[in-house]
């Protein structure tokens, strides 16, 4: 039994080894005075990457941190914390999910252990239905993805939902809501985050840089194209993505911009010919050249191209 429980731990140590190193290169950059993100991979949730792949965002007030997306596993968000403490040993006071999909916010999990007072704030859909069985299948979805390695999350829910248009104070800083631009975007349950000091917005998976996203039944492109042009026009100076560099304006909002844009385009002049999804695509590929190179590319724009007609013989009916 002894040497059941010593190779037990010995197995323990060596899995918390290796997760330390798959974020070792991982660490929060600084992108204005007390703003920092740090980039996750481009690739999808794996073994490798333990699941994170998002953006996590960290403003540091002058009473307290307030966090953005801590990712989609506990040891994720314990990552995020103890990249935190490299910078700060201020506590968290309150915590933002951009909208329902779990690889930005399973790592709530981790924040909530540390600090249980902690204020998190979404869109109210996200967390109806986050609460309704999202979140269980999603921690089930990165089990499945991570083999394994995101085993012990949890699905921790947001205790606060935020209204368009909100001003929010958290540690000293104040902060800004934008949502429900065109009712639905990359989900209906998105939310975009604005810190007003620093004239800094989190886009959430509004926006992608260099890798393809997805667009499921609860998504709207024409609306993400509305809510990424409301979010250009804030004219501010930093865009934070949900996956990919950040950067101005046209780093981290008019490359995913204009890749829909394109991709709308396209579809209309298929549609007003009677052409099929699989025929608009040949055409719109060659207008898409400066994407071919997206982490994602190739498994993603057919489904793009057809989730566009879908809408666009929606709005013609």
């Amino acid at each position: 039994m002894k040497k059941i429980s010593l190779i037990s731990l010995i197995l323990l140590v060596i899995i918390g080894a290796w997760y330390w190193c798959v974020f070792d290169e991982y660490k929060f950059a600084k992108i204005a005075d007390n703003v920092y993100v740090m980039h996750g991979p481009l690739e999808g949730p794996n073994p490798e990457n333990r699941g994170f792949m998002n953006n996590p965002g960290l403003i540091v007030g002058k009473s307290g941190v307030v966090i953005v997306d801590p990712g989609g596993t506990y040891g994720t968000g314990k990552r995020i914390l103890a990249a935190m403490e490299e910078i700060t040993k201020k506590p968290v006071v309150a915590v933002f999910n951009t909208h329902v999909h779990g690889d930005h916010w399973l790592g709530n999990q981790a924040i909530v252990q540390r600090y249980p007072n902690v204020r998190i704030y979404a869109h109210k859909n996200m967390i109806a239905q986050a609460k309704s069985g999202e979140g269980k299948r999603w921690v089930k979805l990165m089990n499945d993805l991570t083999k394994g390695a995101s085993a012990g999350t949890i699905a921790t829910y947001p205790t606060n939902s935020a209204k368009h248009l909100q001003t929010i104070k958290a540690g000293g800083e104040y902060f800004k809501i934008h949502h429900d631009i065109n009712g639905v975007a990359h989900t209906n349950t998105d939310i975009m985050l604005e810190h007003i000091g620093s004239k800094t917005i989190f886009l959430g998976d509004n926006a992608f840089v260099n890798r393809q996203g997805r667009f499921d039944e609860s998504s709207n492109m024409h609306g993400n194209i509305a809510t990424l042009q409301y979010a250009q026009n804030l004219d501010l100076d930093n865009y934070v993505p949900g996956h990919g560099p950040s950067g101005n304006a046209k780093i981290a909002v008019l490359p995913f911009l204009n890749y829909l844009r394109i991709i709308q385009n396209e579809v209309k002049k298929g549609y007003s010919q009677d052409l099929a999804d699989y025929e608009i695509k040949p055409t719109a590929h060659k207008k898409l050249s400066a994407y071919h190179r997206w982490h994602g590319y190739e498994a993603a724009v057919g489904k793009h191209i057809g989730k566009m007609l879908r809408e666009i013989e929606a709005l013609d009916e």
